[in-house]
């Protein structure tokens, strides 16, 4: 039970389901309704609905010219969209300006759900595919250009994504951004959108013009964050203080062993498909080279065969 739920505690007058602390109560009606209908999530439930609808009719669009698209890549992506919006309009964003276990939840979502689900949905090979010849030169020389090299440059984007964590958790900043919505919800997105660069090449379905990662990399690069993500977690176990001034220390620590299990739970499931990748593309490589051996051999037999004198 998460801490300081108790239905006893007295509400605050005229907010319903509020603890005379300020915190919403957490209980099944409270989980199913208290939406969040302020201005930022309604903007983010319209851009993932504009996303939804693009990918689907590029989608559809693709299947008109004789061409399929793989179904699981649809579910993926619309499934990343849908992670995308629980995480900051569902009453787990309500929530998590209580509790610091629906916070976790929702960097969770955010960070290890979502945007591995988008990469699988492989939006910038369907794209690709599916623009005029100008929307393609435009979308290529935003890939090729420079700022966007150093960008998605692995290593830098590599340390951001396992330390914006230390940093965010571990001082001030929390408390500071949850008592400034506005600086929580550019947080958000800033780790949405760090998290999306991270899982792009692990993911591996999209043209990356730069920074290719071999499978044996990618797997080294998730395996690498185990021991650092459980650090993390591990620091906020033993502290005997709050993680910011709106959380207790039992939420707290209830929020860290949530954070670790979560993260080492979705890292090993993220290891599946990569693995499952790298197995399909040695077998692919395995073939071209039979075929190649098969090529250079009937022409040798060719050459060897003795010709017929008329």
């Amino acid at each position: 039970m998460i801490p300081g739920t108790l239905g006893a505690v007295p509400e605050m007058p005229g907010m319903p389901g509020m603890h005379g602390t300020g915190r919403l109560a957490f209980n099944v009606h409270n989980a199913m309704t208290q939406w969040d209908l302020s201005p930022f999530p309604l903007l983010v439930l319209v851009v993932v609905i504009a996303a939804a609808v693009w990918y689907l009719r590029a989608e559809s669009a693709l299947s008109a010219r004789g061409r399929q698209w793989s179904g699981k890549r649809t579910v993926s992506f619309v499934a990343g969209l849908v992670t995308v919006d629980l995480a900051l309009q569902s009453p787990v964003a309500t929530f998590s300006m209580g509790y610091f276990q629906a916070h976790v939840i929702q960097h969770l979502l955010l960070m290890v759900v979502a945007p591995p689900l988008l990469a699988l949905g492989a939006p910038m090979t369907l794209a690709l595919q599916t623009s005029s010849r100008r929307g393609k030169v435009r979308l290529l020389r935003v890939l090729n250009a420079r700022p966007f090299q150093l960008l998605t440059h692995p290593v830098p984007v590599w340390f951001l994504y396992y330390f914006s964590m230390f940093a965010f958790f571990l001082t001030f900043a929390l408390g500071f951004a949850m008592n400034h919505m506005w600086v929580m919800d550019l947080v958000n997105l800033a780790f949405l959108g760090a998290s999306t660069l991270f899982w792009w090449p692990i993911v591996g379905l999209d043209p990356i013009p730069h920074w290719q990662m071999g499978h044996g990399t990618r797997i080294v690069s998730l395996l690498i964050g185990v021991p650092i993500e459980s650090f993390l977690a591990l620091a906020l176990l033993s502290s005997a203080r709050p993680a910011a001034p709106m959380y207790t220390v039992g939420s707290t620590h209830a929020g860290a062993a949530i954070l670790w299990i979560g993260a080492e739970l979705f890292t090993f499931l993220a290891l599946i498909p990569v693995f499952v990748q790298w197995v399909r593309f040695e077998e692919r490589r395995s073939a071209r080279y039979d075929a190649q051996l098969d090529a250079e051999l009937a022409a040798d037999r060719i050459d060897a065969a003795p010709v017929s004198e008329p």
